[in-house]
């Protein structure tokens, strides 16, 4: 079997590329571990959540924190990946200088459809066996994956090298606690439909 040398990029090259015109902007991709992907197209139930989810998400915090929508954060120097929400620490700039890091991530929250399992043809990449690893791996203190083909919300926290130390699956039934950037519970039938 013949394999074929990849180019990594790191996130300057990735910059300099889509300035260049080569990949236009509103291309769906990210740039994880230096490789480039191509996101799954957004269907009707996975906008519906991330829009549920962005309301809930105002109402219950207000300004304390800012809930950035499908926006890249940078989780190292060659991984800069577009969760579909993250709750981040207020700033004044909005961080309008950086995108934001680890540090400034109260919570990272991904939807999956078809996304969620991986696709052998590698259009579609794994949200629970490809992305949650790498976020465990930079520290990301506590992520969220709804499971809209499994009607679930599986809550990731503790971080230690490539995994979370603790994992909950929660459904419709359940209510999850959010604790920063203050103590919020939210009920699930809000969210999983």
């Amino acid at each position: 079997m013949l394999t074929l040398p990849r180019k990594k990029f790191a996130i300057e090259e990735y910059h300099q590329i889509i300035a260049s015109g080569v990949l236009k902007e509103d291309y769906l991709i990210e740039l994880i571990n230096g490789e480039i992907f191509e996101m799954s197209p957004v269907g009707f139930r996975h906008a519906s959540c991330v829009n549920r989810l962005n309301q809930l998400l105002s109402l219950k915090l207000g300004n304390k924190t800012i809930i950035s929508v499908q926006n890249p954060i940078k989780l190292n120097n060659n991984s800069e990946p577009q969760p579909d929400i993250v709750l981040l620490k207020p700033r004044n700039d909005f961080y309008g200088n950086q995108h934001p890091t680890v540090e400034d991530i109260f919570l990272l929250i991904e939807v999956a459809d078809s996304s969620i399992e991986y696709d052998p043809e590698g259009i579609c990449y794994a949200a629970r066996s490809f992305k949650i690893p790498i976020y465990a791996e930079n520290k990301v203190q506590e992520v969220w994956l709804v499971d809209l083909n499994q009607n679930l919300l599986e809550v990731y926290q503790n971080p230690k090298k490539k995994y979370y130390q603790n994992i909950k699956k929660l459904s419709s039934e359940d209510v999850v606690t959010l604790s920063q950037p203050e103590t919020i519970t939210i009920r699930l039938d809000r969210i999983l439909f």
